[in-house]
């Protein structure tokens, strides 16, 4: 996929941090770009901030919600008439002593973090097989190192590892690619985080942009299928 002009690409939870910054860097390289969110609103804001391409689609779609990602899946293929990328980056977090978290957090870290990448897959997996596209999930360094207060977080993230490392296995006969990214300290909204000077010293979501197109340009002999990536540095103060 070196020449990725015109390529079809659809990324989940694309309105606002790392996924806006995905969308962001591959509309940039010349790619047709579809974002899902769940709110019509985020959506309408984060196609104003990427400035309206004609190269641009909004999605509302529910990962979680396997019709809602195959409707979504339905309306690229019927612009587009293909996917050529499919990157599973919706996620949420819930933090708190595995006491005290609730069955309704745990069930959406669950539902959205691991079902919904599953939804993801699922819904687009023909189309994938028809371009010898790509599949990547966005999961994080909690994937493979637990903490205090992160048992539900922990649980979908470490599971999120291990369902892209199988599929992968099963989809590469198919000339499908499939690659996770596991990004340490963002600079994004997650968390009730606002983005400021102070998270100067974290990964930008721009940096994990690069990251996938860097993976999309990768000869199609060579997979990288799971990729570790953190500060260069850790917050000094």
């Amino acid at each position: 996929m070196e020449d990725l002009k015109n390529k079809v690409v659809y990324v989940t939870g694309g309105s606002k941090g790392i996924g806006l910054g995905i969308a962001k860097t591959l509309l940039d390289a010349g790619m047709k770009v579809a974002i899902s969110s769940r709110n019509q609103e985020n959506l309408d804001r984060a196609i104003e901030e990427l400035g309206g391409n004609e190269k641009l689609i909004g999605v509302v779609s529910d990962v979680a919600d396997l019709s809602s990602e195959i409707r979504a899946i339905e309306a690229i293929t019927s612009k587009w008439g293909e996917i050529d990328v499919l990157i599973a980056n919706a996620g949420v977090g819930h933090f708190s002593p595995i006491d005290s978290l609730s069955e309704a957090e745990w069930n959406e870290m669950i539902d959205t973090n691991l079902t919904g990448a599953f939804n993801t897959l699922k819904a687009g997996v023909e189309a994938l097989k028809q371009s010898e596209g790509y599949y990547l999930t966005i999961a994080s360094l909690a994937g493979t190192n637990f903490f205090a207060q992160g048992a539900g977080y922990n649980a979908t993230k470490f599971g999120l590892v291990g369902f892209t490392q199988a599929a992968m296995l099963d989809l590469r006969p198919h000339n499908v690619k499939v690659s996770c990214i596991m990004p340490g300290s963002v600079a994004s909204h997650f968390r009730g985080n606002t983005p400021s000077s102070k998270d100067d010293w974290k990964i930008q979501p721009e940096d994990i942009g690069q990251i996938v197109l860097d993976l999309l340009k990768i000869p199609a002999r060579t997979l990288p299928s799971k990729i570790e990536v953190r500060p260069t540095r850790p917050d000094l103060k």
